[in-house]
């Protein structure tokens, strides 16, 4: 880890330039996509929090968004919320996307968001086969993927058939076109970490002898279909977001792309099916992707399709997210000059803050104020409670 990202923030870290703290001059520039239009570069990254009884966000879950709308966050990504699929879960407290009480509690959502000032966009989720038997919201339904393996290989429920692939696909195009009548101002696809849409595209879950298997360009083909439909049931202007990564939960040196090539083979096809926006997950964002140049995955993404990209990964605190089982109880807040440096080349377009945000729902007014000196620092015990 580079020793200028683990510097604790300190007044004197702060640069301005006459009149105006370099984090507003840098990331408080508005930014556009299809209709899209948010008065800055901070995004909330999605933070799965399990407050959801019975899969509706209460008013509780309203709140929690709109505080930080209110604090001068540009876009709210929430947290991964379920497709209409009996497999797409593991817990009857994560919110799920269909049904009329659960996107009834949406709407009020997006209500107090857009109250708030703010934008928001919901983040459409299938976790495929880490999912845990007997597990809610539907404890009957198996766990399901390509092939029917768990990210560390081993046989963990049923490989979808052709018609169960088509069913999955209607239910993220069901799920969008539902985003966009409950007022949401775009969406996002959940194709990382390891869950259904990853799944397909890492060769060590997708073992698949179909054409949905097999080379990059059949393992991706999953992916570009969701999008195809997600696309189909929303008017152009609509926005798709996109997140992706190398790394999976609990497989943290897991590639889905070795090199740039095998990357933009990726990427591509989902920027031809009507990705806007590639959401580019990592644990640290100042870490170069490939050899031979300091690009993040964010960089890269951008770079390849020439679409816009989302950085993530430890901003603003001193230690990385190392996952459920390493996850450090505490970091200290650290300064953000050397993401400003990468935003200032347009590296990337946006900036997503997760346990920062958590700890600090004024995080970003902070920030743009030149007094990130004085966030809050993180601590998981903060992860028992909902504010």
């Amino acid at each position: 880890m580079p020793s200028r990202h683990l510097r604790i923030l300190r007044r004197k870290d702060v640069t301005t330039t006459p009149g105006v703290v370099r984090t507003a001059q840098v990331l408080g520039r508005p930014f556009s996509v299809g209709d899209l239009v948010v008065p800055n570069r901070i995004v909330m990254a999605p933070l799965t929090r399990y407050f959801s009884p019975g899969g509706v966000p209460g008013d509780d879950v309203a709140q929690y968004y709109a505080r930080r709308a209110a604090a001068e966050v540009g876009l709210i990504i929430t947290e991964g919320t379920l497709v209409q699929h009996a497999s797409s879960g593991t817990s009857e407290r994560v919110p799920r996307f269909w049904g009329g009480e659960a996107l009834a509690g949406w709407r009020n959502v997006v209500s107090a968001v857009h109250q708030a000032g703010g934008k928001i966009i919901p983040q459409l989720w299938h976790v495929g086969s880490t999912r845990t038997e007997g597990a809610g919201p539907i404890s009957t339904a198996p766990p399901v993927g390509p092939s029917g393996l768990a990210l560390d290989g081993v046989p963990h429920g049923i490989a979808l058939s052709a018609a169960d692939i088509d069913d999955v696909i209607g239910s993220f195009a069901t799920a969008a076109a539902a985003a966009q009548d409950l007022g949401f101002d775009g969406l996002e696809l959940h194709g990382a970490h390891g869950y259904l849409v990853d799944q397909f595209l890492w060769e060590r879950t997708n073992r698949r002898t179909d054409a949905y298997g097999g080379d990059l360009a059949s393992r991706v083909r999953f992916a570009a279909e969701v999008v195809e439909a997600v696309r189909a049931a929303v008017t152009p202007g609509f926005p798709i977001f996109f997140r992706l990564s190398q790394w999976k939960s609990g497989q943290f040196d897991a590639r889905i792309a070795h090199t740039p090539t095998e990357l933009e083979a990726i990427l591509a096809p989902l920027a031809d099916a009507g990705v806007d926006v590639f959401h580019a997950s990592t644990r640290r964002y100042w870490l170069p992707e490939f050899e031979g140049s300091d690009l993040n995955l964010a960089g890269w993404a951008k770079k390849l399709t020439g679409k816009a990209s989302v950085t993530v990964g430890s901003v603003g605190l001193d230690k990385e997210f190392a996952g459920p089982d390493g996850r450090p109880t505490k970091s200290a807040v650290a300064d953000i000059a050397e993401l400003l440096d990468r935003a200032e080349r347009d590296e990337f377009d946006l900036v997503a803050v997760g346990r920062a945000l958590i700890a600090d729902p004024e995080w970003a007014r902070k920030a743009f104020a030149g007094r990130l000196n004085d966030a809050d620092p993180y601590d998981a015990a903060l992860l028992e409670s909902l504010y």
